[in-house]
């Protein structure tokens, strides 16, 4: 396994000697990608805080990004820590927009920051009216999404493709790879209805015609008996029909979250926050035989061996 590393100071480029490996870790959604390494300070190897830094695995573009971070020790040792374009959404503004779709907006918040982007899916969902005010640009756009979920039921990964930011359908981020007893060193498995799980959904709408508040509601019966009342809540407009939206948001969260960490496994650098990977897996009780979101992958490079750590989330297992 061949890696590069490059940071560009002005006109001048530095390949630097890394340091105990590099780290590159990238998250589903709300953070930016993330490369960490050591470097040697010599007489030779000059760079600050904003420098571009590009990093490739065998010939293949993996991460592109700027400086933020340097901590140096007494051994002369600087510990650097770069991050995407992501970064940049972590900025805070207002915005009130209509009649735009998830992918439009972050067209038009790439414009306004002067960042590149890459393939923006079609999202489909036209959002009537949004105001969000004293919000990071990631809140903005993941409150579009999340939108565009609760009423088409799609899901939509943002992320950085060196140095271009692409949004995609999840159902388009599935990557040809099994994680079985062989592949993953170790892992902790957990099953949880405490976070994102619904078994009932209630959404009104006050009616300015009729003056009355009109009410839509769907349960399961069946989970309600098992787990107790864990309610759904939301208002709509006019122009949104409750009783379906009611029963979309009922098959969307009514079911256990599952979620797995997989440590160690041989890496794979296709393999990203927003990923969909296969797992089979033989936990005893439950199978897993199935893909899984990778909420977080931690990849680590050092001494020409690539493992990561993987955080993946998932429903719908096969009980054995």
């Amino acid at each position: 396994m061949s890696q590069q590393l490059l940071i560009q100071n002005g006109n001048t480029v530095f390949e630097p000697v890394v340091q105990d490996g590099v780290t590159w870790t990238t998250e589903r959604k709300g953070a930016a990608g993330k490369l960490e390494f050591k470097v040697l300070k010599d007489n030779i190897i000059n760079f600050e805080e904003g420098n571009p830094v590009a990093f490739k695995v065998d010939n293949t573009n993996l991460f592109y990004g700027f400086v933020f971070k340097k901590k140096r020790d007494k051994e002369k040792i600087i510990t650097t820590t770069a991050y995407d374009q992501l970064r940049y959404l972590k900025n805070k503004d207002t915005k009130t927009y209509t009649n735009k779709r998830a992918d439009e907006l972050v067209q038009m918040i790439a414009n306004e920051y002067q960042l590149n982007t890459g393939v923006l899916e079609n999202t489909g969902y036209v959002i009537a009216k949004k105001a969000e005010s004293n919000q990071s640009l990631f809140d903005i756009i993941l409150n579009a999404l999340d939108e565009t979920i609760r009423n088409r039921k799609e899901m939509y990964v943002l992320y950085d493709d060196y140095g271009k930011i692409c949004l995609k359908n999840l159902e388009r981020m599935k990557v040809g790879l099994v994680i079985d007893e062989e592949t993953g060193e170790n892992y902790d498995y957990e099953s949880s209805i405490d976070s994102d799980t619904y078994n009932q959904v209630k959404l009104t709408y006050d009616n300015s015609d009729t003056g009355k508040r009109e009410i839509y509601i769907a349960r399961d019966s069946s989970n309600i008996e098992k787990w107790g009342v864990l309610q759904y809540f939301d208002t709509i407009d006019e122009k949104t029909n409750g009783a379906v939206k009611a029963r979309a948001l009922l098959d969307l969260y009514n079911q256990k979250t599952r979620s797995l960490e997989i440590k160690n496994a041989l890496g794979d650098i296709r393999v990203r926050g927003g990923s969909l990977i296969i797992v089979n897996l033989d936990l005893g009780d439950i199978k897993l035989k199935n893909f899984m979101l990778v909420e977080k992958a931690k990849h680590t490079f050092k001494d020409g061996e690539h493992f990561m750590d993987l955080t993946l989330r998932g429903q719908n297992f096969i009980s054995g």
